[in-house]
């Protein structure tokens, strides 16, 4: 008999009438997968891949075909019944295949075929139990892509009810799983309408029809065409004063004349021809127009120059390297880098201070982030740009805007590549936003944040729910292959 490998549940710890054996045991000899490329255009004979199992279902639809058959077909052909295992990538997830299409199964992915004396649901429910996960993770070997083989998985321990009992386990677990299913299917469905009743509400904000009855009470508000040109105005002397300062630095004394601010380049009005119309009193204005600032982690040198001066640390040290990974999870206090006085004062205007808005550069290319206070220093990280605005009114509104579906097709529309999608600063600064006049961007600012503010907390005790429900699956799990469940 081959040694199993441990689990939770002992000999001793099962029901009278149960016994403990292995996956290997209990189905016929475990194959591997036909190898092979997969290709997109019509074929004969489908390939199913470790990435059209993950789900828990299978889309038939977008099963590619093999490039190259294999002489023996029949050796390779799946059936109802046969249960298919990842080995690597997404390892030890488990499909149980029922009235599948004329199809092989791929390389990274073997079968195991139980025996006639096993109910092959049971088995398959076993392997999605916390008890087989346990086992598996104590089974993965290699560094780069953790894998298992055949004879790893074969002896994964599992607990046997007698045939009859495995019946009843079976449907008492869809029974259960079925009204879990429809709690889980009806908190999705919140989600979804969350998720449109979001976009609605910016949609509404940046159209201007969040405030049509405020405009209405307040018809003698100032022009955003008087706001856009302070804008302007506070961004040609900031220019100014940058440029000055350094002069001053480099020669000592100010500049003689004033030739040098011909050097200033004003940003190109904007063609409003084919943009929407606008509620009486807004403007149409590009981010280039109303941006004090756009960095990104290049900002002070070549790429070498920056791995010369800037180490990115592990350990706890003089600012945060703040990552998208920070961002896109809300979370500060885990998995943070950092870096040491010397590489923060080097980045220069690359620190970060809050409340500026990040924008993806490679990989998460457009995506939109909002930076928080944090109360420590920080500078940014890699593949990130970050946007300064003259006033925190119009960065918070702006923010709001870059999400909403008008920028969001904007920003996809200008993203290039596939693999690495990448969007540079020359396509930020060109984005389009509609400037309402400054009272009115406070109300909307206000109603917006609002709005999503309720959002966010339904979505907090949806998000709590789901976990809640998957937690509760993994119970069920337990009990039923402890001999607790029926």
């Amino acid at each position: 008999m081959s040694k199993s490998i441990s689990l939770p549940i002992k000999k001793n710890d099962l029901p009278s009438m149960w016994w403990l054996s292995t996956l290997g045991e209990i189905s016929e000899k475990p194959q591997y997968g036909w190898t092979t490329k997969a290709k997109h255009e019509e074929g004969h004979l489908k390939l199913l891949r470790t990435t059209d199992i993950t789900s828990g279902t299978v889309d038939w639809s977008k099963v590619p075909y093999c490039t190259e058959e294999p002489d023996d077909i029949k050796k390779y052909l799946i059936k109802s019944g046969d249960i298919l295992i990842s080995r690597a990538g997404s390892i030890g997830v488990s499909y149980l295949v029922n009235n599948p299409e004329r199809a092989v199964f791929a390389s990274y992915l073997i079968r195991f075929r139980p025996k006639q004396s096993m109910d092959e649901k049971y088995v398959y429910y076993y392997l999605k139990s916390p008890d087989y996960w346990t086992a598996i993770g104590a089974s993965k070997v290699g560094i780069a892509v953790p894998n298992v083989n055949a004879s790893k998985l074969s002896q994964v321990s599992i607990p046997i009810a007698p045939p009859d009992q495995q019946k009843l386990i079976v449907a008492e677990i869809e029974k259960q799983f079925s009204r879990l299913d429809e709690a889980v299917a009806a908190l999705k469905r919140i989600q979804a309408n969350l998720k449109r009743y979001k976009a609605s509400v910016l949609k509404a904000a940046v159209e201007g029809k969040l405030t049509e009855e405020w405009r209405k009470q307040h018809p003698d508000v100032e022009h955003a065409s008087e706001l856009l040109k302070r804008i302007l105005s506070e961004r040609r002397k900031k220019w100014e004063d940058d440029y000055i300062k350094k002069y001053v630095g480099a020669h000592g004394h100010a500049p003689k004349d004033n030739l040098w601010k011909k050097k200033y380049i004003e940003p190109a009005a904007l063609d409003t021809s084919n943009l929407p119309k606008l509620p009486k009193g807004w403007v149409w204005a590009s981010l280039d127009q109303i941006l004090i600032l756009l960095t990104d982690y290049h900002a002070n040198g070549s790429y070498k120059i920056l791995k010369e001066h800037v180490k990115i640390l592990d350990h706890d040290d003089y600012a945060i390297y703040v990552r998208s990974t920070n961002l896109e999870n809300g979370n500060f206090e885990v998995d943070l880098k950092f870096v040491s006085e010397k590489a923060y004062n080097f980045l220069g205007k690359s620190k970060v201070f809050g409340k500026e808005i990040i924008i993806g550069k490679i990989g998460n290319a457009g995506k939109i982030y909002y930076m928080p206070v944090l109360n420590k220093r920080c500078t940014l990280g890699m593949n990130l740009f970050m946007l300064r605005f003259n006033e925190q009114l119009l960065s918070n509104y702006i923010f709001h805007h870059l999400k909403s579906g008008f920028s969001e097709k904007e920003i996809k529309e200008k993203i290039k590549g596939v693999g690495n999608p990448s969007i540079d600063k020359k396509e930020i600064r060109s984005l389009r936003v509609a400037l309402p006049p400054l009272e009115e961007e406070k109300i909307i600012t206000m109603e917006i944040e609002s709005n999503l503010s309720l959002v966010d907390e339904i979505e907090k005790v949806i998000l709590l729910n789901l976990k809640r429900a998957e937690r509760l699956c993994q119970s069920i799990l337990k009990k039923a292959f402890s001999g607790r469940l029926v």
